[in-house]
């Protein structure tokens, strides 16, 4: 059960975070270390997800899984495409990280999964 908390706590933050910075002024250096702070929550928050598998029976793999899993790799080229200089491709991953971070927050909030239960539905 830690693990789910640890996921939790870090997803939230980092969506809250991540809102925060998609609405300030970008290539700021509050803007490059929010990212950092931020893409490090997305990596806690990321890696956790895949050591979830008993909330979703029967305890194996779930389209959430490959979400996390492609939400690393957007978040990879995101960092080459900001070294690369290219800012409209790295603002375009980013956005793209956030949906599906929102998406995921969404579907945990089901009833059956841990999220429902927590809130008493």
């Amino acid at each position: 059960m830690p693990i789910i908390w640890l996921h939790l706590t870090t997803a939230l933050a980092a969506i809250g975070l991540g809102l925060m910075s998609l609405l300030l002024a970008k290539g700021t250096e509050s803007h490059q270390l929010m990212g950092r702070v931020w893409m490090g929550l997305m990596l806690c928050a990321t890696l956790s997800s895949l050591l979830i598998h008993r909330v979703h029976p029967p305890g194996g793999w779930s389209w959430l899984h490959g979400l996390a899993l492609w939400t690393l790799i957007c978040m990879g080229w995101s960092v080459v495409a900001i070294r690369q200089d290219n800012i409209r491709r790295h603002a375009n991953l980013m956005k793209g990280v956030m949906v599906g971070a929102i998406a995921a927050g969404t579907a945990a909030l089901a009833p059956g999964r841990f999220l429902a239960g927590v809130l008493g539905y």
